[in-house]
């Protein structure tokens, strides 16, 4: 259950026109701090911030779930779930019994999914996603536009510059 306070600035978020991730970053926030506090853990930085951005979804922020591509369809499912319940067009139940077995599951996971490194080490791991990401677009607009000479000589140039970087 998230704090008034949560909410307030989820809401004053989005009474300023901000993009309803930047609504949800404030319930995510606040379960880092959950767990920087020790009221339970997680099992790695992402599963922190997928119960964040459940809790901004059952709360009412427009963040619809995500698309065919970025997520598993269980994922898909809860997170559909999740957000229909927060606009309300869809009448929760409650399950005490799978709520106590969830925080108890939850506390037994380790805290330090929370931690600054952990955190840090994930948002890299993303930006180098994102990064190959563009690689790869870079490299297919290359096949459209450039010969094979030139792609070669560039192929070849980057593999040096990489064994020059090892060493």
């Amino acid at each position: 259950m998230p704090r008034k306070e949560t909410v307030r600035k989820a809401k004053q978020d989005k009474r300023a026109g901000k993009s309803p991730t930047t609504q949800a970053g404030e319930f995510v926030r606040e379960e880092m701090d959950k767990i920087r506090r020790g009221e339970h853990g997680a099992r790695s930085p992402q599963q922190a911030v997928a119960i964040g951005l459940s809790e901004a979804r059952r709360a009412g922020v427009d963040l619809p779930p995500p698309t065919k591509r970025k997520a598993k369809a269980r994922t898909r499912r809860s997170a559909k779930y999740a957000y229909e319940a927060g606009q309300g067009r869809r009448k929760t139940r409650r399950q005490p019994r799978v709520s106590r077995a969830v925080k108890q599951v939850l506390k037994r996971e380790p805290r330090s999914s929370a931690s600054k490194p952990a955190l840090s080490q994930q948002a890299k791991r993303a930006a180098s996603r994102r990064s190959a990401a563009s690689r790869s677009a870079a490299a297919r607009k290359a096949v459209r536009t450039k010969g094979t000479k030139i792609r070669s000589a560039a192929a070849k140039k980057a593999a040096r510059t990489r064994t020059r970087r090892k060493r």
